[in-house]
């Protein structure tokens, strides 16, 4: 895979609505150059609008969107054409064209953006089918196939191009638990070797705890926080916490917003005995998942601990415990990951690790 660099993407004041339905307003948010985010909320909030919107393929009513430093809702068609190249897109529903088999499908970017000789065409597509598990199943229709495949095909496509943006809509969309964690698994590796800025739309609390840098989160048309996962992952925020946790206690219900007679009622019901149907609540901060054995060591990760310790004052004291305790024991396995068991007294502080000098 060809070495590259992730983009900053980063939004302001954005407003989209359909007639006369608001989906979000004044979201203004910047995903980290090079690093993998998580957006969540409830069903119905805007989320795969809001990953059409970056590529272009919605336009909001107010506010801009920069790729790169250029703001696609005022630039020509011509530099937007251009941008999207920047972006490789895996849909829910992989998006597949359903007359062109798996190879077919996965070529076409290269065939409709690149003059490669085929090739090298199919050197490429064959290494992307092998990489989401797919060789042997290249010569078949999309409808021949079940849904997991479809998706795993759609992501190989999103990869031809070697993109420098990755946005992945509900990864776990048609895929099992256990395939779900492969194909995350994927993206971390992904990140770890080119550095791709990497934006992922899901409901799927173990993926949101376990593989993002920053997570963020849409609800009643706004976005409630976004940072790193430390803070998230400790916030107090009540929705955030609710979600992060599957439970029906909070302000999320069935139809999105409660009010406070019902929150009550259910509180009541916990109360006595009910269960809340979510997760046992986790204390402390989930280990993030880690870049495959052999893979380089991610970038990402030490630039985002070095945010959370500027911003560490301004948290809440049980906060900075946890983050303080999670920080101290990934210093440990990432340094020495980095620099080799050999020198285990490296592990101090990555603040003082130039940027560039970890390559694993």
């Amino acid at each position: 895979m060809e070495v590259g660099v992730g983009v900053e993407v980063r939004t302001e004041g954005v407003t989209k609505s359909f007639g006369s339905q608001r989906i979000w307003q004044d979201v203004s948010i910047t995903l980290p150059s090079g690093e993998v985010s998580a957006l969540l909320g409830p069903s119905g909030t805007g989320k795969s609008v809001f990953l059409k919107s970056l590529i272009g393929l919605l336009r909001p009513e107010r506010g801009s969107i920069f790729i790169d430093g250029t703001d696609i809702t005022t630039c020509s068609n011509k530099e937007l054409y251009e941008i999207r190249k920047l972006f490789g897109v895996l849909f829910q529903d992989g998006a597949l064209f359903g007359s062109m088999n798996l190879f077919d499908n996965i070529a076409f970017p290269l065939r409709e953006h690149t003059k490669k000789s085929e090739t090298e065409i199919k050197r490429i597509v064959m290494e992307k089918l092998e990489l989401t598990g797919l060789l042997g199943a290249e010569g078949k229709l999309p409808g021949e196939i079940s849904g997991g495949m479809r998706k795993r095909a759609g992501l190989a496509r999103a990869l031809v191009l070697d993109p420098q943006i990755i946005l992945v809509d509900e990864p776990d969309s048609g895929l099992d638990p256990v395939r779900t964690s492969y194909l995350a698994q994927l993206l971390l590796n992904i990140n770890a070797q080119i550095d791709a800025t990497i934006l992922i739309v899901t409901h799927n609390i173990n993926l949101a705890r376990t593989v993002p840098d920053n997570i963020g989160m849409l609800f009643r048309r706004q976005l409630v926080m976004f940072g790193p996962r430390e803070v998230l992952l400790t916030s107090d925020e009540p929705v955030v916490k609710q979600f992060l946790n599957g439970r029906m206690i909070g302000p999320i219900g069935m139809s999105e917003e409660k009010d406070e007679a019902q929150m009550a009622r259910e509180q009541a019901l916990v109360d006595a005995g009910h269960h809340h149907g979510g997760a046992e609540e986790i204390e402390g901060i989930i280990p993030q998942m880690k870049a495959e054995p052999g893979m380089p060591v991610r970038q990402a990760v030490f630039r985002r601990q070095a945010r959370v310790r500027e911003i560490m004052h301004t948290l809440p004291h049980a906060a900075q415990v946890a983050i303080r305790e999670s920080l101290d024991q990934s210093d440990d396995t990432q340094v020495m990951a980095a620099y080799g068991s050999e020198h285990p007294t490296a592990a101090f502080d990555t603040k003082t690790i130039p940027h560039g000098q970890i390559n694993g």
